[in-house]
């Protein structure tokens, strides 16, 4: 068995705002990782931190990006375990995204849709919880069929996933990086580097 990452996050810009106002719910973007660092993040999102119009599949950190610019971003993380052969299709569709990530595109029309429970489907259009669903699909893991409108928080309701963080997203990162650096000191101090 492997683990898998789900990070629900708020970051405070407009757009978050409104989409709190609309759905009532703490968080407004929905983010996979396939390592418990979150080294790798990715979704569908701004590529820019300053323009909110140009998107589409994104690699998101807190060193860099929308996660750096808004240092006060909160986060619920959560875990869940998938088959080996799971989280290999889920890497080799990341990837599949990654090697042609510009044929993608962010699905504005389709995020503004939830708010009239419309679903917007264009080829390669995808906002972050589409793509979540996305990887889910393509690699087995749902037991039963998501929203037709799919929203982050649809995501906290599947069996299997299990919370193990939520606050600020930057004090988890910190946290992760330094239990890193402290393993591979250990890591070195044994010779095993």
């Amino acid at each position: 068995m492997k683990k898998i990452y789900l990070v629900l996050t708020y970051t405070g810009t407009w757009l978050a705002k409104i989409i709190r106002q609309y759905t009532k719910k703490e968080y407004s973007h929905i983010s996979i990782s396939l390592d418990e660092n979150l080294q790798r993040m990715y979704s569908f999102g701004r590529h820019h931190p300053y323009i909110f119009f140009w998107g589409g599949f994104v690699h998101e950190s807190v060193h860099y990006g929308t996660f750096k610019r808004f240092s006060k971003t909160k986060a619920a993380i959560y875990e869940m375990q998938v088959t080996e052969e799971q989280y290999e299709r889920m890497a080799e569709e990341i990837n599949a995204f990654k090697k042609q990530k510009m044929l993608y595109h962010f699905n504005i029309l389709g995020l503004f849709g939830v708010a009239f429970h419309k679903r917007r489907i264009k080829k390669n259009y995808y906002y972050c919880a589409e793509f979540i669903r996305h990887l889910f699909e393509k690699a087995g893991v749902l037991q039963e069929p998501m929203p037709e409108v799919i929203k982050p928080e649809d995501f906290q309701k599947l069996p299997g996933l299990h919370q193990v963080y939520e606050g600020n997203l930057k004090v988890y990162q910190g946290r992760k990086d330094e239990e890193r650096s402290i393993k591979r000191k250990k890591r070195k101090d044994n010779g095993t580097v």
